[in-house]
This record gives C-alpha cells, sequence and structure tokens, in this order.
C-alpha cells in the first residue's frame, strides 16, 4: 500500500537566525493563528519580525505575496530530499509521498493554516493569488514525481491534483494523529480516483548519431 512506503522531509520552522524572508513569514504565521488573516497587515508583520516595513515590502508588497512565500519555502521543504522511484512503483505512488511530504511541512503552521481556511473565501483576491500558488506548486509536484505536466492532459493532471490536495487537506483540518494515518488514508483514496490522468513524463529520444 502506497502508505507503507511514505518517505518524510523535514518540516521546521524558521530557525533563530534565519534570513530576513523566514523571519517575515514567520511572524506572518504567528500573527495569523493569534489574530487571524482579516486582521493582518504589513505594519504588524514588520513589527513582529522587528524588520522596517521597507524592507518587509521589498520582499513581500502584500500580504497574499507572503502566502505565496510560504508556499514557496514549503515546495523548497518538500523537494530538499530527492523523488525517488522504487522498482515496481505507480506514478501514483511517487505523487502520494510527496503530497504526503507537503502535508508535513504544513504542520509547524497549521494552527495558522486553519485559520486561513476560514478567512481567506472572504477575501476573493488573496484567495485567487493562493489558488494560483496551489496551482503552480502541484505542477512542481508532479514533476518531482516524474509526471508529464505539458498539453491539455497535464493542465488537468495538475487541477485534479489539486483538487485531491485540498480534498485530502479538510481531513488534516481535523486530524491530529501523530501519523497522519487519516489524511494518509484520504490522499490515497482521492489519488486513485485520478490515477488513470498520472501519466510519467516521456523520456526523450536519444539523437541519431550525424552520418558520416
Amino acid at each position: 500500500m502506497a502508505q507503507s512506503r511514505r518517505r518524510r522531509a523535514g518540516g521546521k520552522s524558521a530557525p533563530a537566525g534565519a534570513n530576513d524572508v523566514d523571519r517575515i513569514i514567520a511572524a506572518a504565521m504567528a500573527l495569523i493563528a493569534e489574530r487571524g488573516w482579516r486582521n493582518l497587515s504589513l505594519a504588524a508583520v514588520a513589527e513582529a519580525a522587528g524588520l522596517p516595513i521597507l524592507q518587509v515590502y521589498r520582499l513581500f508588497p502584500s500580504t497574499a505575496a507572503i502566502l505565496c512565500g510560504l508556499s514557496r519555502r514549503v515546495d523548497e521543504t518538500v523537494l530538499s530530499a530527492p523523488v525517488e522511484a522504487e522498482a515496481g512503483e505507480r506514478p501514483r505512488d511517487r505523487v502520494f509521498d510527496v503530497l504526503m511530504r507537503r502535508f508535513d511541512a504544513l504542520q509547524p503552521d497549521r494552527e495558522a493554516l486553519l485559520e486561513l481556511r476560514r478567512d481567506l473565501p472572504f477575501d476573493p483576491p488573496a484567495a485567487l493569488a493562493a489558488g494560483a500558488a496551489l496551482l503552480r506548486s502541484m505542477r512542481l509536484m508532479l514533476e518531482a514525481a516524474g509526471i508529464a505536466t505539458s498539453g491539455i492532459g497535464g493542465i488537468l493532471a495538475v487541477k485534479l491534483t489539486a483538487a485531491a490536495f485540498l480534498a485530502a487537506s479538510q481531513t488534516w483540518a481535523r486530524d491530529t494523529s501523530p501519523d497522519l494515518a487519516p489524511t494518509m488514508a484520504a490522499l490515497d483514496r482521492r489519488l486513485r480516483g485520478i490515477e488513470r490522468f498520472l501519466a510519467p513524463r516521456r523520456r526523450r529520444r536519444p539523437a541519431r548519431a550525424a552520418e558520416a
């Protein structure tokens, strides 16, 4: 079963002395967890991060941009370890692995992300930005798992994978188990439903040797 082959990647909060980007994201997540998304401002983030607001603005011109920065940091955490294919492994299994790594990477910011789930529907511009960031991330996750993302089939695979991840995230929001077993089961079930759309990426054919 896919769950038995799960490969974890670390997902820890930014340590002391982290760069300004990590400080800003960590400050924003702490404020969201405490006050909610709709009360977040760049000024409040700058104060919490101990940075001038100009520095925050240069890196993230809006609070929605901070969400995109979080998504990018999660992408980097997920892909910090190679996605290796095992003998006889189905493409769906590799997708399962990278998406469970993603849930692992989200765990440190769980409280803030649950607040976001409640507040983002009331902020359409931020919700659209977060949705676009999710699609970019899903495309990257599929590429890392060796799944084709080009053409109509690839676009469909990206959107279906994003939908599967969002559906599984509803279980994750209620999942307090130490190993996220309910989340794994929900994700595995969703991926089984779209497995036929997860086509392996074609390898390039070797160039023909030039004739003498």
